[in-house]
């Protein structure tokens, strides 16, 4: 997924980053056999401060579940001006959408603020599972719609606010 620099001495088992997905709430309702085939899917990555998750119109080959540390989520502004931070995401937090469709591209950039600790989900594998399961596809789609409407509000306002002089 990203070039992070991952620091666990051992990456954890799929039943402990099921265990993990089970207590959030865009999982938790999932039946086991259902979040065992999203787990099959995750790892844990870590990044470092400063460090770039994704690039706007990179592979967008996955999301991650922030479990540790803060995300901004930025846009590149004409000319020499640093990036707009669109969005904020703190622990908890759903990064990324752009991996449900074609072209797979990512809309934006993100980088770690501080020490971040994420369990990524590998996009090809999740998309291969909606294929073998379709409600499981339905399921999570339905979920990251909620997510995708709310980032591009949160984009529309911070625009706003940047045509403001914010």
């Amino acid at each position: 997924m990203s070039t992070s620099d991952i620091t666990s001495p051992a990456a954890p088992s799929a039943t402990a980053l099921a265990e993990a997905l089970v207590h959030h709430p865009f999982f938790h309702d999932l039946p086991g056999p259902t979040l065992d085939r999203v787990a099959a899917c995750a790892r844990e990555e870590r990044f470092d401060a400063g460090t770039q998750i994704f690039h706007a119109g990179g592979d967008a080959d996955g999301f991650f579940v922030i479990r540790q540390g803060t995300v901004r989520v930025e846009s590149k502004r004409p000319g020499n001006a640093g990036p707009a931070v669109l969005q904020t995401l703190h622990e908890g937090e759903i990064l990324g959408w752009s991996w449900l469709t074609p072209p797979y591209r990512w809309a934006f950039d993100a980088r770690a603020v501080g020490p971040t600790r994420v369990i990524a989900l590998d996009g090809a594998c999740l998309r291969a599972a909606f294929e073998a399961d379709p409600l499981l596809g339905y399921r999570l789609v339905t979920r990251f719609a909620g997510v995708m409407g709310e980032r591009l509000r949160a984009a529309h306002m911070r625009m706003l606010e940047l045509d403001d002089g914010a």
